[in-house]
């Protein structure tokens, strides 16, 4: 073999197409003035009314959200609320008073929203066993749970830090004397339901732990039903989440007074987190949200502002264009 039978085997040079050689046909557009202003008008037009569109569906959203943390906190443990919390012998039944201030059409969504809870912190989210969740017979598989992973009694399950921490103040809403029923089904995903939670696996030594983190799950119950829990371990990315808590297939008329009676149990005082509770309605766009509304017509906005000044210079100082026939994929082809 010679050097350039070698030269040619060892080449990483490859074969010619025109895919590999980048000739393909292809749009290759002028970017003209007239081009710019008409794109830049159009994407104007579009965003504008859609921004409006959507601050209208979410002002039409009516929202109820009380915080009720520190009112519901004794004043005689306003200096030490851990102990308030803690204890067994101190009454945490709590009432509050909403008023509706728009008619609120059903489903009207119950909500609690933690503030300054990081449950996207890294040791917090990886403190569970997805393998135990699915198969009982995974249940000893809870190496990835510490420091809440078994006891004396054997493994628990659910285990680690996130089943561990479940929230559990409690609600009850009432117009008069009349309790409002609260709708706890279906306020979990059908998915995590159906794939993520085993219908065949039980609670076992939950909060048996030396020190109770949050709420207390039925051991006759599987996970798969106990949706309080599932919607709890789907970890929120920011520090204020909302998660839901039930759903009221009811209306509530305007200027009706509502009661909520509150078992504060859960300890956000050790952490300076705040709770609150919030009734909503939902429409097309969901909950109440201005973010879309405003990006849209920011964006809107700025493309008028671009297209207007565009504009301008097109008309007050002109710039002759060049001569489309120098550029490089016309020379080519007047070349072949």
């Amino acid at each position: 073999m010679d050097a350039s039978t070698r030269t040619k085997s060892r080449s990483k040079k490859p074969q010619y197409s025109r895919f590999t050689q980048q000739e393909l046909p292809a749009w290759k557009p002028i970017l003209t003035p007239k081009w710019i202003i008409t794109s830049f008008v159009i994407i104007a037009i579009l965003f504008t009314p859609t921004g409006l569109l959507c601050l209208w569906a979410s002002e039409r959203v009516v929202e109820i959200i009380d915080r009720y943390d520190d009112d519901c906190l004794p004043d005689s443990y306003s200096t030490d609320p851990d102990s308030f919390i803690q204890s067994n012998n101190t009454n945490k039944t709590c009432v509050r008073t909403l008023k509706v201030p728009r008619k609120m059409s059903a489903p009207i969504f119950i909500y609690y929203q933690l503030d300054n809870f990081y449950q996207n912190h890294r040791r917090y989210v990886k403190s569970r066993s997805d393998k135990q969740l699915r198969d009982p017979d995974e249940a000893d598989e809870t190496e990835d749970c510490k420091p809440i992973n078994g006891n004396d009694d054997g493994p628990i399950v659910p285990c680690g830090l996130v089943a561990w921490s479940l929230f559990n103040d409690t609600y009850k809403f009432f117009k008069g004397n009349k309790a409002i029923d609260i709708d706890k089904k279906d306020i979990a995903w059908e998915s995590d339901k159906k794939y993520k939670f085993g219908s065949n696996v039980y609670p076992k030594n939950f909060q048996k732990w030396e020190l109770i983190g949050g709420g207390a799950l039925d051991e006759s119950k599987p996970l798969s039903e106990q949706e309080d829990l599932i919607v709890w371990m789907k970890t929120a990315a920011l520090p204020t989440f909302r998660k839901l808590y039930g759903k009221i297939n009811t209306d509530l008329e305007a200027n009706e007074t509502i009661t909520v009676v509150i078992q504060n149990n859960y300890n956000t005082y050790v952490f300076g987190g705040e709770k609150k509770v919030a009734l909503s309605t939902a429409n097309w766009i969901g909950g109440k949200n201005d973010f879309f509304g405003i990006s849209f017509l920011t964006i809107g906005g700025v493309c008028f502002f671009v297209a207007i000044n565009f504009i301008l210079l097109y008309v007050l100082k002109p710039r002759p264009l060049g001569d489309p026939s120098y550029l490089s994929w016309n020379r080519n082809q007047g070349a072949q």
